[in-house]
């Protein structure tokens, strides 16, 4: 009997990582050996929680390359290769859709089009999606018609005060998100169950679902409000990739394909 296998892929902290695009952070310095250890634990929890690693190469013309899930969408019957709203990141694409190439068939965002993976939160039948500086009318008009040909609906919501949709909100279930109501207005998402961060840790509502559990980054209040709601939650720290404006979904592309 054949059976699903849980795949991440990751690429290393280039060594470049200070000069990233920032658009919302002013600049900090960033520990670069610091932040590759808190790298390796993400990636060390992302195994222990049932994933098999699939490592791209690093790329240290990139600065940002390390967060490879702006490069593509993938769903259960198809991928979409996408294409950033921040030029200097377009080369970062081609390493990643080669290995999405093995398991899924490819679609594109075209030029003039731009759409960046953490503007898209994928729940049952529905893609959200952020219209943000990142991703533009002209690049959700086509990804719109992919997934209407994939039997998926695409959903647009603003973003205007933090740099992609799921850096305020997450899928933490079927029918439930994590989310920074200053930063997305939850009303968007319909009738689901909605559970706020806490006030002080803004930057909570980032987690990765993995089955039953849910990697998050180390926001201790906020990861409370998820263990007091029902939730198994995994933390490891991501603040250096935070002065980078990354976090927990940002560092990989987490897909099923059957092994």
């Amino acid at each position: 009997m054949s059976r699903l296998t849980r795949y991440a892929i990751t690429r290393p902290i280039p060594d470049s990582i200070a000069d990233c695009q920032l658009t919302h952070l002013d600049r900090s310095p960033i520990d670069v050996d610091l932040a590759r250890k808190q790298h390796a634990d993400c990636d060390a929890a992302l195994e222990s929680l049932g994933c098999t690693l699939l490592k791209l190469d690093s790329l240290d013309e990139h600065p940002d390359s390390v967060f490879v899930e702006d490069m593509a969408l993938v769903l259960p019957t198809v991928a979409v290769a996408l294409r950033s709203g921040a030029p200097t990141r377009r080369g970062e694409s081609e390493s990643v859709i080669n290995v999405v190439s093995r398991y899924r068939d490819i679609v594109s965002i075209e030029d003039p089009g731009t759409v960046d993976g953490g503007d898209l939160l994928w729940m049952g039948h529905k893609v959200f999606a952020g219209r943000s500086t990142r991703s533009n009318t002209k690049g959700l008009d086509q990804l719109g018609m992919h997934l209407e040909r994939a039997g998926m609906e695409l959903v647009i919501l603003p973003v205007d005060d933090c740099l992609h949709l799921k850096s305020g909100a997450t899928a933490i279930g079927d029918h439930a998100i994590l989310c920074n109501p200053d930063w997305v207005d939850p009303s968007g998402f319909g009738d689901v169950k909605i559970i706020e961060v806490d006030p002080s840790e803004p930057h909570g509502g980032n987690v990765v679902r993995l089955g039953d559990t849910l990697l998050a980054g180390h926001h201790p209040k906020t990861n409370q409000r998820l263990i007091e709601a029902g939730c198994t939650v995994h933390w490891v720290d991501m603040s250096e990739l935070g002065k980078a404006e990354g976090d927990i979904t940002c560092c990989s592309i987490v897909f099923e394909d059957v092994g």
